[in-house]
């Protein structure tokens, strides 16, 4: 039976995690949850209790899966360094716990606040020692802090040091995803833009200004990884960038010596779970950078029926491309051993 890893998963925080766990300081601060819509995704016990995810896990057939947060993705768009710094503290200590009952099968991501640069470098290390897989940052910066600026810098040269795969997930920092909550019936037209046009808009102007500043071009060893922006998009859009970077990279004075696609093929990572036309492309493109995952345990999940969702968008690649994109690259990304792994 082919081995399936999930390239992003989800964890569930306890609603009260952070009123009871900040600091004295922070404890009336107002944050950007919502507990309502929150509570829609607790349909699953193991989003909060690690043995309960173990065995959702093999009813799904899921041997390991990396975690990403629910409820504290919106806390990349808070304005107060301070705050944002001690609630994704709060969040990792949290996490460092939940995934220690099963570290070679519960990977956890990291929450990493940028807007101190030193402080994000310590807390990569730290949770680094700790046993965290991957850090995760804001996939839209904060004004004046655009990824193409050398604010980065040390941050990259850290992750590439310690070997940390850095996440830009959908719904983190200063863009639509700030008014996430917001009825969407009070603007259906706006509210809806915002899952495919805003959200494409985010990932592709992050992944530009990371690639054509210059930061692989410095940092050959960073891996980046875009999650839950699906990947139909990717091969389009790569191959616009080699076509106009052929075309003018004579006359302009870029930062970078190759072509994009070369960058993405060497330190881009990209995550899928619902993408019929991505998945089509695959045959021809990105088997060695795409990644399966199955975004459990949210409402739009393949649980408990992944491996029929696995068939359907897959079934036409041959058995080592299917093994490349449901195991092998997300293993070798994040040092999982899967031959201690069992479905």
């Amino acid at each position: 039976m082919e081995l399936l890893i999930s390239a992003d998963s989800h964890v569930f925080e306890p609603i009260d995690l952070w009123r009871s766990r900040l600091p004295e300081r922070f404890r009336n601060a107002s944050l950007p949850i919502s507990q309502a819509q929150a509570k829609s995704f607790a349909a699953h016990p193991g989003g909060t209790d690690p043995q309960a995810r173990l065995s959702e896990m093999k009813t799904d057939g899921v041997s390991a899966e990396v975690l990403y947060p629910t409820v504290a993705l919106g806390l990349f768009g808070l304005d107060d360094p301070a705050l944002q710094r001690a609630c994704f503290e709060v969040y990792n200590d949290w996490l460092c716990d939940y995934c220690a009952v099963a570290p070679e099968r519960l990977l956890g991501i990291a929450l990493i606040a940028c807007y101190d640069i030193d402080e994000a470098v310590e807390d990569l290390r730290r949770y680094r020692a700790r046993g965290l897989r991957g850090a995760e940052v804001w996939m839209a910066p904060v004004a004046g802090l655009p990824f193409y600026s050398a604010h980065y810098d040390r941050f990259w040269a850290a992750a590439q040091e310690v070997k940390m795969p850095v996440s830009l997930h959908i719904l983190t920092g200063h863009d639509y995803s700030r008014k996430l909550f917001d009825d969407p019936r009070s603007n259906s037209l706006e509210w809806f833009r915002g899952p495919v046009n805003r959200k494409l808009d985010s990932v592709m102007t992050a992944l530009y200004d990371i690639m054509f500043s210059g930061v692989f071009q410095r940092f050959p060893g960073l891996r980046l990884v875009l999650v839950e922006n699906e990947i139909g998009w990717l091969p389009f859009v790569i191959q616009q960038w080699d076509y106009y970077f052929k075309r003018f990279r004579d006359t302009l004075d870029l930062p970078i010596k190759r072509l994009p696609s070369e960058y993405f093929a060497d330190n881009v990572f990209a995550t899928f779970f619902n993408d019929a036309v991505g998945c089509r492309q695959l045959g021809f493109w990105g088997t060695t950078n795409c990644m399966w995952s199955n975004d459990f345990p949210h409402p739009n999940s393949t649980w408990p029926k992944s491996r029929e969702k696995i068939d359907q968008l897959l079934g036409h690649l041959p058995p080592d491309q299917r093994a490349s994109v449901l195991s092998s690259n997300v293993a070798n990304l994040y040092g999982i051993k899967t031959k201690s792994l069992t479905a």
